[in-house]
């Protein structure tokens, strides 16, 4: 298994190769903005190759360790799981996380963007995981029961309210069949107004609605993306919703 040093620097070789660190932080800045501003992201983080590669490089070994840290701190969330699934799981990174935290060497991906299938193909093979990644909707997904984990990290947020009320469904639905679900949201309230809802349906099935403030180990080149962006990451906040099936 690769160490936290040798995956940051694989993510770096792959997603500074074509790029400046000019041109990446310009592209990270961007990305900040659509997701901030609530601009469609979902649909305008990948439409362009410098968005792409920031997005890979920047935001996932975010979601990395978040995914990572959080799980280790909720109780009963890494044993007994045959696969993750990884709802919209982008590159496959945030999905990788708890997988290799609960010792489980099965991913399976959704995810409708096709260059992020491919990346999410490669996190795979990088990180020692067997599975399959399936360019599709996640919302349409017909989720499993028991023996699994059910992972949305931060794509919830980027469904329309149908398609959102949907997948709540099915994720409470997957959960009653003995899956576990965990779900992973920036805390502000602008960017997620539909938090208390889920948070209120959650808990009343026997779930957890929790905030967090994080420390992470970043390696150095994140942080100079942070000092030239403007960015400050020496606390993560995040908060999650997890409900650990029967």
């Amino acid at each position: 298994m690769l160490d936290d040093a040798e995956i940051f620097a694989a993510l770096s070789k792959r997603y500074t190769r074509s790029f400046t660190f000019r041109e990446l932080r310009r592209a990270v800045q961007a990305l900040s903005t659509l997701y901030v501003e609530r601009r469609k992201a979902a649909n305008k983080a990948f439409d362009s190759d410098g968005k792409r590669a920031a997005f890979a490089l920047y935001y996932g070994t975010l979601h990395f360790l978040t995914v990572r840290e959080v799980v280790s701190r909720l109780p009963n969330a890494i044993d007994g799981f045959e696969k993750i699934v990884d709802l919209g799981c982008g590159t496959g990174i945030a999905g990788a996380a708890w997988a290799l935290c609960a010792d489980c060497p099965a991913t399976l991906g959704v995810e409708r963007d096709g260059w992020a299938v491919g990346e999410a193909r490669w996190t795979q093979q990088l990180l020692g995981l067997s599975g399959r990644v399936y360019r599709g909707d996640a919302t349409q997904w017909r989720l499993p029961g028991s023996g699994s984990g059910v992972l949305a990290a931060y794509v919830i947020n980027e469904l329309d309210d149908e398609g959102r009320q949907g997948l709540q469904n099915s994720l409470l639905d997957a959960a009653s069949r003995g899956a576990t679900i965990l779900i992973l949201e920036p805390v502000a309230r602008r960017v997620a107004p539909w938090w208390p809802q889920w948070a209120e349906r959650f808990e009343d099935a026997g779930g957890r609605n929790d905030t967090w403030s994080l420390s992470l180990p970043f390696p150095d080149w994140f942080v100079d993306f942070d000092r030239a962006t403007g960015l400050n990451h020496a606390v993560v906040k995040a908060r999650s919703l997890f409900l650990r099936g029967k």
